[in-house]
């Protein structure tokens, strides 16, 4: 079986949970860097990364790195790696993206078209053919530049793995699948403990604690475009990934998971998307505001994005912060996770937060308060879960 190393990138502040899962997945670990895990794995690691993964943008395997300083090293850098190795005569290759921190080469479109050109000739010379009809299945390359390092991945995935299948309408500014997984993840939830999300918005949040819940594998209604290259993944092990994530998902579990949204057309997005990721039966979905939010039971957990700036006019936040601190401190021994841009939230909300990690959301810097609730008693030894590829905290 052919033996790859695989780079996954994710969010910027998300790369313990990212290799956390990646162990759970029994893979060996060589290198976590700023926005990205890389690891040894063999054909069936290509699948089972991109099908189970929930913290992860995309899966590349990893055609080579080099050091680069001018224009002229890098062609020479990517016309040395073995692209006949991987792209067939007739296949569409291109740099899809290029990314460079600290080094003195920093345009993306100079990068990718000086690599488009190096792979073109190597390809000649390997092809013996002078021209590339380039009419068969897709190669998307991505490249990143690390202080004048290279390295460069053929992207398995093709749209980004935060793209689950499910979410077919969004909120004004919805927060992005994997990124909603790695809050959940970060938080010791369990599907027994009741979670409640009091700006839901198109219900992402409580869509993948259900999906967790559930073990239900994030990539399962999507497809991938490393499932074409059947030269370099055996379609079998496509199989067998699909076969053990539906071996897995358990759809009897009937988790406590709620989400609120003051918009009635956001609910009913909400409870679209929860039926589209096959989840609508786990999660109660209403149309409730921050003011009118209470609940009886103890040691849940409330676990949201709220507003910090698209959605709200920058002096309504003052406000929603501190009605968020009031209606916290009336739950008797509840956990808050909230993700925020809002750079008063903890003076607003009248509470340092426990923990607090910087988490880049695209290009935006937002902080996770962490406001920790007690522990619930003990009540006796819990029923052993259902072994699963990944930890649901």
């Amino acid at each position: 079986m052919r033996r790859f190393e695989l780079i996954v990138p994710c969010h910027f502040g998300m790369e313990s949970v990212l290799k956390r899962e990646i162990d759970r997945l029994g893979y060996d670990i060589t290198e976590v860097a700023d926005g990205r895990v890389t690891f040894f794995g063999d054909e069936d690691a290509v699948c089972r990364a991109n099908i189970f993964l929930r913290t992860a943008e995309r899966v590349l395997i990893k055609v080579g790195s080099f050091h680069a300083e001018s224009f002229e090293e890098l062609f020479q850098g990517t016309k040395k790696l073995p692209w006949e190795e991987y792209i067939p005569e007739d296949g569409k290759f291109w740099v899809a993206k290029a990314a460079s921190v600290k080094s003195r080469l920093f345009s993306p479109s100079d990068i990718q078209s000086v690599m488009k050109k190096a792979m073109v000739e190597r390809m000649r010379e390997a092809c013996h053919v002078e021209w590339f009809r380039e009419d068969g299945e897709s190669f998307p390359v991505r490249v990143f530049l690390m202080k004048d390092e290279v390295t460069v991945g053929l992207d398995t995935t093709g749209e980004s793995l935060h793209k689950r299948g499910y979410r077919r309408l969004t909120a004004k500014a919805p927060i992005a699948e994997n990124l909603a997984a790695a809050l959940i993840l970060l938080t010791p939830w369990n599907g027994g403990r009741i979670l409640v999300d009091p700006f839901c918005g198109s219900g992402t949040i409580p869509i993948e604690a259900a999906m967790m819940a559930a073990s239900i594998a994030p990539g399962m209604k999507r497809t991938f475009t490393a499932q074409n290259w059947g030269h370099i993944v055996n379609a079998r092990f496509w199989s067998e990934a699909a076969e053990e994530a539906e071996d897995l998902a358990d759809r009897t579990v009937k988790p406590d998971i709620q989400g609120y949204d003051i918009d009635d057309g956001m609910v009913d997005i909400a409870r679209q998307n929860a039926r589209l990721a096959g989840v609508d039966h786990m999660i109660h979905f209403q149309r409730r505001g921050m003011e009118q939010f209470s609940h009886p039971k103890k040691y849940g957990f409330l676990i949201t994005n709220p507003p910090y700036g698209e959605r709200l006019q920058d002096s309504e936040l003052p406000a929603l912060y501190r009605l968020i601190g009031e209606k916290y401190r009336a739950l008797d021994s509840w956990s808050m996770y909230l993700i925020t841009a809002y750079e008063n939230a903890e003076k607003d909300i009248g509470r340092k937060a426990d923990k607090n990690r910087k988490v880049y959301n695209g290009m935006m810097k937002t902080y996770y308060y962490q406001f920790l609730g007690p522990k619930p008693p003990k009540q006796g030894k819990a029923p052993a879960d259902k072994k699963q590829p990944e930890p649901l905290q």
